[in-house]
């Protein structure tokens, strides 16, 4: 990837954040997010706690004053994000949804933000905790390590090889267990992920979409809009537009 192409995107996706700081938002690095789900995805509690931790001192320094609204807000993002997760990781949706009803319950009845940020501490350990509870997961730990490396290294160059060495196994055995586990290859698998990682840069951003396909590792424009397609039944183009038009009517409406 060229230098010039992936500092314009990035420089175009910290333009976004700077609007959402002006608008008093506190939404936190949108990659480090991603990071922080899936380790709660593996059962993770102490790298869990170190991502919102940054995640966190990040928030201070975009609001470092935020409304006591926003702060409830994002927990209430939070606890989606956390009950989705959990649900995709094994546990049964009734008991996710029951987590995420009591906390949702705290969140509107707590009128401190300093006590809303520990209830947010407390939350990401008891949806952690209740996942470990499941006797059964989705998948291997060797599986789950692949998928964690995937997530983590999603704007990289991912090889098999590569994802292999991190999850001690030989690439020819990852890539049959995956394939049996998850019922995709891991190439396919990396592709469905890019895909649904692009989208963000496609609804947040105005970077071409050419450059989102190079940023995202695809050989080329046309080669990333033929999977798009695949995946969504609408190419980037398309997809983008769309959700451009509805957004205009919501803000007509």
């Amino acid at each position: 990837m060229s230098t010039s192409i992936k500092q314009a995107t990035i420089e175009q996706f910290m333009k976004v954040r700077l609007q959402n700081r002006n608008h008093d938002y506190l939404h936190p690095s949108y990659l480090m997010e991603r990071q922080l789900l899936v380790a709660v995805s593996q059962g993770d509690p102490k790298k869990a706690h170190q991502l919102l931790h940054s995640i966190n001192e990040e928030r201070a320094i975009i609001s470092p004053n935020p409304t006591l609204r926003s702060v409830k807000n994002v927990l209430v993002s939070s606890c989606t994000l956390f009950t989705r997760t959990i649900i995709h990781s094994g546990v049964q949706p009734e008991d996710a949804f029951l987590l995420s009803d009591q906390y949702l319950e705290q969140i509107e009845r707590i009128n401190d933000v300093d006590e809303l940020f520990q209830l947010e501490r407390d939350m990401l350990t008891k949806f952690i905790e209740r996942l470990n509870k499941e006797e059964t997961l989705p998948y291997s730990k060797v599986v789950n390590q692949a998928i964690a490396f995937i997530h983590d290294h999603i704007l990289e160059d991912l090889t098999l090889d590569s994802i292999a060495q991190n999850s001690l196994v030989s690439p020819s055995y990852l890539s049959h267990l995956f394939k049996k586990e998850v019922s995709v290859s891991v190439v396919q698998y990396i592709n469905q992920k890019r895909i649904e990682e692009s989208k963000y840069f496609l609804l947040h951003t105005t970077t071409p979409i050419s450059d989102i396909a190079t940023l995202f590792q695809f050989c080329n424009q046309s080669y990333y809009t033929s999977l798009f397609k695949k995946y969504t039944n609408v190419t980037p183009k398309e997809f983008r537009e769309s959700y451009s038009k509805v957004g205009q009517e919501t803000a007509l409406s």
